[in-house]
């Protein structure tokens, strides 16, 4: 399997990446060549150098290279779309376009969230992008057959971005005792999911004919509190976070040129639940045999939300017992402040060598 990543270095593309690697799939990596050393690629992957926005170089790039499969975590809206169907249009077998749960009906009207959720989100200029994309692919898929599969992120994390407003400003924060701003009251359900998780999920539907034309969100299982996720890293942290609760619409007006300030207006706000692990679909996608590619084994059993890291991070939060039952935050928070030196203020955080684990306890 010959596969195209667009991106690739990114917080959830690079995870896939690397799980494309380990399936043992033949990797190309496009991208402008500047973010590689945050999250470097594996050697058996063959980085290519252009931007999508330059057509001439995307052309050189491309030229004379052929891929059963195109995973593109660039395209952002109609035009983005309409290129890379010109683009691809009779050159490859699939095409898989990265868009966004964000799309899905806001306010919520009933959780969870499932892919037939209706698409409307007026308060987040991203989703609406995202939203006429899908309508340029899909209109391709129907007029032409364009081989087009949809895949859906929800809020997702790995270990150099953390899932939160803030980013690493927040963590600094609960660690030197400052307060922390959580929109509403904190009791809105939230799902994150780590990005070697969704890595699974879309790695099992790449060259999988019967995923052609369909549409999957790939999330945790797990269902959290602002509350609790921001309790939990303070928890890891050994300090107590101090939470200042604060209408969610007062975000935008007191910091309108903040990214999230949209972003928990039109999302983190609300009350968001996916239908459990990767979506019904892409479990039973991967659940059927395919002519192309067969799914392994752990792409099934993480695809239906029981990966070993899962099932360890379970028997750990029953031991530990953590508040808010955020055990895949305590894991996140367990690993960060075991592999960084807590910071000094004003300065960056600042590397220092792994500590080892302690040694687990029987019984």
């Amino acid at each position: 399997m010959n596969v195209l990543y667009i991106g690739g270095t990114g917080t959830i593309s690079a995870s896939c990446v690397a799980e494309s690697v380990r399936q043992g799939m033949d990797v190309s990596v496009l991208n402008r060549g500047r973010s590689a050393a945050r999250r470097p690629l594996p050697q058996e992957v063959t980085a290519l150098t252009a931007d999508v926005g330059d057509a001439d170089s995307m052309r050189e790039a491309l030229a004379g290279r052929e891929f059963d499969c195109v995973v593109n975590f660039l395209s952002y809206g109609a035009a983005d779309a309409a290129v890379s169907v010109e683009r691809f249009r009779g050159h490859i077998g699939q095409y898989v376009h990265i868009s966004t749960a964000a799309m899905y009906h806001k306010p919520v009207r009933r959780p969870p969230f499932v892919e037939s959720t209706t698409r409307h989100n007026p308060f987040s200029q991203y989703a609406k992008d995202k939203i006429a994309a899908e309508d340029v692919l899909l209109r391709a898929y129907d007029d032409e057959h364009f081989p087009v599969t949809i895949v859906r992120p929800s809020h997702t994390y790995d270990d150099a971005h953390p899932p939160l407003p803030g980013d690493w400003t927040v963590v600094d924060r609960i660690v030197r005792g400052e307060e922390i701003v959580v929109p509403g009251d904190g009791t809105s359900l939230w799902t994150l999911t780590h990005s070697a998780d969704f890595a699974v999920g879309l790695v099992g539907l790449i060259g999988n004919w019967q995923a052609i034309g369909e549409s999957f969100h790939i999330t945790s299982d797990d269902v959290l509190t602002w509350n609790g996720i921001y309790e939990s890293i303070g928890h890891a942290a050994g300090r107590p976070a101090r939470l200042v609760h604060v209408p969610s619409e007062f975000l935008p007006l007191a910091a309108p040129d903040w990214f999230w300030s949209d972003g928990i207006v039109g999302d983190l706000q609300h009350s968001v639940a996916a239908c459990a692990g990767c979506s019904l679909g892409v479990r039973n996608m991967l659940h059927r045999p395919s002519p192309t590619l067969t799914p392994t084994r752990s792409s099934i059993v993480s695809s239906a939300g029981i990966t070993k890291r899962r099932r360890h991070s379970r028997r750990s939060h029953r031991r530990a017992a953590l508040p808010g039952r955020a055990r895949c935050v305590k894991r996140m928070m367990a690993r960060w402040f075991r592999d960084f030196a807590a910071p000094v203020p004003g300065q960056h955080w600042r590397r220092r060598a792994p500590v080892a684990p302690p040694p687990r306890r029987s019984g």
